[in-house]
């Protein structure tokens, strides 16, 4: 029998560094998402096009953040995370700050690569870590708890940004949600740096994979690449509707940016942080019986999502449209979990971020980039003849994204069970004491 991983990290240790990357995470979400609900103001004072708020809010981000990615990742494979993680923090925390001294859509354009290159240093990283800190059988339920960040950190930058708007101005939305995340980069030292591959029970004694060959695993995984696709697709269906969901609601509806902050903060917070964390607890059940349901559940989230997300674009009754709004953001995030977990049981310790770093390049490059940008462009062609109905259609036409998104998963999920990494997380180092998300 195998001898038993070495726990090197106390449970309490564990769950502390879990909540304090969350808490790191929540402020790169903040910041990330704060420009969204900021659209209408900034489109009025700085004189900007659909085009470019889609530009802005998307391509100009996930240019940077793409690029960066795999780099830094590459250093987290190797180099200590928590620092890491410290310093992209205190980066992209200040860039946001200088958000707010923005005078034109040029100088907004820099200051958002800026944010884009700090917060590049937190997922792949995190993603590492939080696969040091519990194994497999705990791990999509641990990246589930730790993902409530995108939503709730989206419900805290549309909420209180758009009360700050509304009270102070949004370059003060800017400047104090920048300053707070600077103040907690110190903070994120106290964490315990957990040993690499801990819960593996083969080790890969190398320090680090060479590139070519991490490349040319990952290629030959065919659970990876449907993964990587479905990922994708689901994202531009994610960022175009998180993106464009508030400007939507203020012009075709009518709503103050107030009322619809408030609306998008409640939906995406609760009802973005049941999808994911029912999708990572649910991926962890489903798949002790069967490992495919890892991604055959996001790929049965992305059918349900069509149905709904029609009626919040088509149907003209205000609460109608805003109670199919808050099941859309349940199904939007119910894939985070079981697609990061899915990636990391199925390679060595060694390429965890750099694996981490992969998926967020292939899934903002389409995702991020595109489902934005592609959706403003939509909306200005369409404006001459349907006015602010065009911004209705404009969504709608990238919802169709959620159908490609359901092929590859499923596909994802055939190819899954043959391809699991035999040195992962064996029922040997399962039965070990482990540490409880």
């Amino acid at each position: 029998m195998a001898s038993p991983p070495r726990t090197d990290v106390s449970i309490s240790a564990s769950r502390y560094g879990l909540a304090m990357l969350f808490l790191v995470a929540l402020f790169n979400y903040i910041d990330r998402s704060i420009i969204s609900i900021l659209q209408e103001p900034l489109k009025a004072d700085l004189k900007l096009s659909d085009t470019q708020l889609g530009a802005l809010t998307g391509l100009s981000f996930a240019l940077m953040y793409t690029t960066m990615a795999l780099p830094i990742a590459r250093l987290a494979d190797v180099w200590n995370r928590k620092r890491l993680i410290a310093g992209a923090l205190a980066i992209w925390s200040a860039a946001t700050a200088a958000c707010g001294l923005a005078n034109g859509f040029g100088t907004l354009v820099a200051l958002r690569m800026g944010v884009a290159f700090g917060e590049a240093g937190c997922v792949p990283a995190s993603h590492s870590m939080i696969a040091d800190y519990f194994p497999l059988r705990q791990r999509a339920t641990a990246l589930a708890l730790w993902g409530l960040s995108n939503p709730f950190g989206t419900m805290l930058g549309f909420a209180a940004g758009g009360w700050i708007t509304q009270t102070l101005g949004w370059r003060e939305a800017f400047l104090l949600f920048g300053i707070a995340g600077v103040a907690l980069a110190p903070l994120v030292l106290t964490m315990k740096e957990p040993q690499r591959g801990r819960f593996d029970e083969q080790k890969d004694t190398r320090a680090q994979v060479p590139l070519r060959e991490a490349l040319a695993t990952l290629w030959k995984l065919k659970a990876f690449r449907f993964l990587a696709a479905g990922g994708a697709a689901h994202a531009f269906v994610v960022f175009a509707a998180h993106n464009w969901n508030a400007p939507f609601f203020g012009r075709v509806h009518e709503m103050p940016i107030g009322q619809v902050a408030l609306y998008l903060a409640l939906a995406i917070g609760l009802g973005g942080g049941t999808g994911q964390f029912v999708g990572g607890w649910l991926a962890d059940r489903l798949g002790r019986g069967d490992r495919r349901w890892y991604m055959w559940l996001p790929a049965a989230a992305s059918v349900l999502l069509i149905p709904f997300s029609l009626g919040v674009y088509l149907i003209d009754d205000t609460a109608t449209a805003m109670a199919m709004g808050a099941v859309q953001a349940v199904l939007l995030n119910v894939w985070f979990a079981p697609i990061v977990a899915t990636a990391q049981m199925l390679v060595a310790s060694q390429m965890r971020a750099f694996t981490s770093a992969m998926l967020v390049l292939i899934v903002n490059i389409l995702g991020l980039s595109l489902g934005p940008l592609m959706t403003g462009m939509i909306s200005d062609a369409l404006q001459p003849s349907l006015g602010a109905e065009s911004l209705r259609y404009a969504i709608l036409t990238s919802m169709g994204m959620s159908v490609v998104a359901a092929l590859c998963f499923f596909r994802s999920g055939q190819h899954l069970k043959r391809e699991l990494l035999g040195a992962t997380d064996t029922a040997a180092s399962d039965a070990a004491e482990p540490a409880r998300a």
